[in-house]
């Protein structure tokens, strides 16, 4: 066995956006770059959300959005993990966001915002470098 487990990361689409492309690029970046995926598919409610990270054990919850929900639906995933002890998940955002709400979204706990343009590449980077396994199994 190798030191660590993969990193297991959740893609999520909060809200009434039904356009998932980016949502499946991204989720096969991430597969292709050697992580675990779990996508639950679009119109997702953050208690769905959360639920769902905490049933699969992710490391990592990537949320997805078109809308302009984000400045509810962000913050009540970050607000969901700390009612349940699951702070140490990490959430990052990508999609279409007013630039000044980036700051509003990394106040709450989102890790990083990634926005149209961005290169897989850099996000996989960026995921490798900033987020670890959580938990006992982490070094298994």
């Amino acid at each position: 066995m190798s030191g660590t487990r993969k990193l297991r990361i959740l893609i999520a689409k909060p809200g009434l956006d039904g356009h998932d492309r980016g949502a499946r690029v991204i989720a096969r970046a991430f597969r292709d770059g050697g992580f675990e995926v779990v996508y639950t598919g679009c119109h997702q409610t953050p208690e769905q959300i959360v639920s769902a990270a905490l049933q699969e054990d992710v490391d990592m919850i990537g949320l997805s959005i078109l809308s302009g929900a984000h400045t509810y639906s962000f913050p009540r995933v970050m607000e969901l993990l700390r009612e349940n002890q699951a702070e140490d998940i990490a959430v990052v955002g990508g999609g279409i966001f007013p630039l000044e709400d980036i700051p509003q979204l990394k106040a709450c706990g989102i890790k990083e915002i990634f926005e149209p343009g961005a290169k897989l590449q850099d996000i996989i980077q960026w995921v490798k470098d900033n987020v670890k396994p959580r938990g006992a199994l982490a070094n298994v």
